[in-house]
């Protein structure tokens, strides 16, 4: 035989006033939110697990407790990191015995929002930075860059779970109108903060280079060379080694250095060998690399291409994030078997 939920509770007594210590025993409760998550109430086991403290000290009857417990395992589902503002509303109306009808409303009044506020908050914005900054650390070598991500990312959810707590139960209802108050602001100022962000993070940390040199003939490259040449084979350099005329223009011919007069680049030893020193031209080859090209038209081109590349496939084709992996990791090992990208590994 089904359970009737009635409308309102037998004992309309203001229930007792929850302490510190119980609203903090539901917020470590509420980590096990989704731990009996399902597709017909979704996180409702968790959720009535995470309240049950705060119900148990407000309903003395036991008639009022099964009522309470029953209508809190409906249907629920929220931001996982933002429950307790649910929690803490919930508790309130719970305390002030308020009708369940108004209860139920209130309680998906409140989840409703939390959703696109958590995920610009969290998704769209904290992880994005903490996980990029450390990755980056990461790939450097740094082995604390794991433990800083999950300390920054920690700390942020338990502070904001703590304080929606206690700040929700004290306000009660009024705390629904302040957070829907500027919520679509505040939302889309998340969500453009994280976009912004993320886009940063691609070009500086996921920036991806072609390592393709096409071979464009060659050019003369002048070097400086120094030699000691034996008394007697001088000659051999006098079309590299110049000396000065009598009208002060230089002329091809070292002969004259071996006879006494001194030669631009040839000095006498004193153990009758000579110190030559010349250019010499050598040709080098000259490249076309085609990543200087396309950063002079714009830096970042193909970390650019490949984003918008996701996007569109993510939103008018219908991707998944797996397919976008995939398609990254066959690009990858392609363009690595055909020499397109620079060999990352020493």
């Amino acid at each position: 035989m089904a359970y009737n939920i009635p409308d309102t509770y037998q004992d309309q007594s203001v229930g007792e006033t929850l302490d510190k210590k119980t609203l903090n025993k539901m917020v470590w409760r509420s980590l096990f939110l989704q731990a009996s998550f399902n597709y017909e109430r979704m996180q409702a086991g968790g959720w009535l697990y995470g309240i049950l403290p705060g119900l148990k000290k407000i309903h003395k009857n036991k008639d009022d407790l099964a009522a309470s417990m029953s209508h809190n395992l409906e249907f629920f589902n929220t931001h996982p990191f933002l429950v307790t503002f649910v929690m803490g509303i919930v508790l309130s109306l719970e305390q002030n015995k308020a009708d369940i009808p108004t209860i139920r409303a209130v309680r998906v009044a409140a989840m409703g929002p939390l959703g696109g506020i958590g995920d610009a908050l969290f998704w769209f914005t904290l992880v994005p930075i903490t996980a990029g900054i450390t990755s980056n650390m990461a790939i450097s070598g740094n082995v604390a860059a794991p433990f800083i991500f999950l300390l920054v990312f920690n700390i942020a959810q338990f502070a904001l779970r703590f304080f929606l707590m206690n700040w929700s139960y004290k306000l009660g209802t009024d705390a629904i109108g302040v957070l829907t108050e500027n919520a679509k602001e505040f939302t889309r100022a998340a969500s453009i903060l994280g976009i912004f962000v993320v886009g940063s993070l691609t070009c500086v940390y996921g920036a991806t280079k072609v390592d393709v040199q096409i071979p464009n003939g060659g050019t003369n490259t002048v070097h400086s060379v120094t030699t000691v040449v034996p008394a007697g084979e001088e000659h051999k350099y006098d079309e590299y080694v110049y000396k000065k005329d009598d009208n002060g223009k230089l002329t091809e011919d070292v002969q004259d250095a071996a006879e006494g007069e001194k030669a631009l680049g040839v000095v006498k030893l004193p153990s009758g060998d000579f110190e030559v020193t010349f250019n010499r031209n050598e040709t080098t080859p000259v490249t076309i690399d085609i990543q200087k090209i396309l950063d002079g038209i714009l830096p970042q081109m193909i970390p650019l291409a490949m984003t918008l590349l996701l996007y569109f496939l993510l939103s008018k084709r219908g991707w998944t994030p797996l397919k976008c992996i995939l398609l990254l990791l066959v690009i990858g090992l392609v363009g690595s078997g055909f020499g397109i990208w620079p060999n990352i590994w020493p």
